[in-house]
């Protein structure tokens, strides 16, 4: 697992239906507190169409072991195909997340992006917040929902929980490797 002081690669997981503030927020402020951000998706592709109709440009494809991957949400109370929803359906991402979580990632989710990470099985019994929409589906994996939370860090899994929690999120891991002052 990557140490808060080692945290220096950090990958966002981006798919169709993904929330544009959830992958845009954490990269501008990570990349402008010195972070190597970049917005990958697990498959080679050309673009991302985000929930409001963005679309995006992926840096490159997931790499095997980030010091930490942002995993956002997107669309999950729409039960859409393209939507974080959708992706725990297909079960890809959260296979991928599970890897890098056992290859010694940080897992950061955002907001449903944390119904991904409980899909991965890693946030069974453990603390852990998402938006209010999902948190009764985020009880069913075995976790212990933290409904009030904004962000809930559990060492080697954060999660954050609201429509701009990306950004307490992005300013937790800079508090997380370089101090509060920086943050």
């Amino acid at each position: 697992m990557s140490s808060a002081n080692e945290i220096r690669r950090v990958e966002i997981l981006m798919f169709d239906g993904v929330d544009e503030l959830d992958i845009v927020a954490p990269f501008e402020i990570l990349a402008s507190a010195g972070f190597d951000a970049e917005l990958v998706t697990l498959n080679d592709r050309p673009r991302v169409t985000g929930a409001h109709g963005m679309t995006v440009t992926p840096h490159g494809t997931l790499g095997p072991r980030p010091d930490v991957l942002v995993v956002p949400g997107g669309r999950w109370a729409s039960k859409a195909p393209d939507s974080a929803w959708g992706e725990v359906q297909r079960g890809d991402i959260p296979r991928a997340i599970a890897e890098r979580h056992a290859a010694g990632s940080i897992v950061a989710g955002v907001c449903t992006g944390g119904m991904l990470i409980a899909a991965s099985g890693i946030l069974r019994g453990r603390p852990a917040g998402t938006h209010r929409s999902a948190l009764d589906d985020l009880r069913g994996y075995g976790v212990d929902v933290r409904p009030e939370a904004r962000v809930v860090d559990d060492g080697d899994v954060l999660t954050s929980g609201g429509v701009t929690s990306g950004i307490d999120l992005a300013l937790h891991v800079i508090e997380r490797a370089h101090g509060r002052d920086a943050a």
